[in-house]
């Protein structure tokens, strides 16, 4: 009979023994070096157009920022409105503290001081003014910025032009706020004379909206500080003023001390004094002196069948005579005269530029 074999366990277990360390996971693909300078070369492309695109619209004034009001300087433009209904500015005031600012204003970018960045207001003055009230009034952090359009800086006639354009179709300027800006335009040496203001201010005015405007700056000129509620002035009383200013020498000294002696309390008032003073004083007429034999009569000036020069025709009587002589070989006209003041010069500028219009 075979003998068995004894079986004997072994001397060492292997599940005692120690698993072995796994297998490490296979990590991604590593680009070859061609494509991660491509794409690294992608990304700067990227940033860079990007960042072109936020600067051309930020001169565009397609980019709104959020500005502190105390960057922006209200007094960059001569502004246009002369002054704001109380209920009106009320109504704005009580409109931002319930919804917040809803439409930006627009500024230049002036560059940066001390203080630090600095922006002209070009429009949007009623908004800054409403919300500067609000953040005195409520110390609220949500008042002290406002959202704005920054353009770059270019000419300043082009900004005055768009704080005109602006202001034109939001609420509309009167015909003497109209003629106020050119004026003040004209004096800030934005433009070399009124007629240059007056045709980039208003190009795109008819002609006659044109010389309407041309009139009412001889208001301006002469009148702005003595009239209290010049903007309620209507075209037709303020035509006939223009012509009174042209025509009549003294006229203006004259309305000044009339006005602050009645001190009319409101434009009703003092519309009505205007127009006791535009009524003909006979004991203040001048008298017309005879015209020389072989000179031609005062004030008939060679103005053509349907235009007559200022201050001269039957109805509209030069005043204190002004006399003409024609020089036919040099082609030269003169006039003389008591009449030849300055406001008859301003007058007569003026008529000879409705020519050229």
């Amino acid at each position: 009979m075979a003998r068995r074999r004894r079986l004997t366990p072994p001397q060492t277990d292997f599940l005692d023994r120690p698993a072995p360390p796994p297998a490490p996971a296979p990590g991604p693909l590593s680009a070859p070096p061609i494509a991660q300078v491509a794409g690294e070369a992608a990304t700067s492309a990227a940033l860079e157009a990007l960042s072109e695109e936020i600067a051309r619209a930020r001169a565009q004034g397609r980019l709104l920022e959020n500005l502190p009001l105390a960057a922006v300087d209200a007094a960059y433009l001569v502004r246009d409105r002369i002054g704001v209904a109380p209920e009106e500015q009320a109504a704005l005031v009580e409109s931002l503290r319930a919804r917040g600012q809803q439409t930006a204003i627009e500024v230049v970018d002036l560059g940066a001081d001390r203080a630090g960045p600095r922006y002209g207001l070009i429009s949007g003055w009623r908004r800054l003014t409403a919300l500067r009230q609000l953040h005195e009034e409520t110390g609220e952090a949500r008042f002290a910025e406002i959202r704005a359009r920054v353009t770059r800086p270019g000419e300043t006639s082009e900004a005055y032009l768009a704080m005109v354009e602006e202001n034109e179709i939001r609420v509309g300027l009167s015909h003497y706020e109209r003629a106020r800006i050119a004026v003040r335009a004209v004096e800030e040496g934005v433009f070399a004379h009124d007629r240059a203001a007056l045709d980039t201010l208003y190009a795109s005015a008819s002609r006659a909206r044109k010389s309407k405007i041309r009139s009412f700056v001889a208001l301006v000129r002469q009148l702005d500080g003595a009239l209290a509620f010049p903007v309620a002035i209507g075209e037709r009383l303020g035509l006939d003023l223009a012509r009174r200013l042209g025509d009549e020498p003294g006229f203006a000294r004259r309305v000044a001390r009339a006005l602050k002696a009645a001190a009319p309390a409101d434009a009703e008032a003092e519309q009505a004094a205007l127009k006791r003073l535009l009524k003909p004083d006979p004991a203040a007429a001048p008298a017309r002196p005879a015209p020389a034999p072989d000179a031609p009569a005062p004030g008939a000036a060679a103005a053509g069948p349907d235009r007559a020069a200022p201050g001269a025709g039957a109805d509209n009587p030069a005043p204190g005579g002004i006399a003409l002589s024609w020089d036919a070989k040099g082609k030269d006209l003169r006039l003389s005269g008591p009449g030849v003041t300055p406001a008859f010069r301003q007058a007569l500028e003026t008529w000879i530029s409705g020519w050229k219009s």
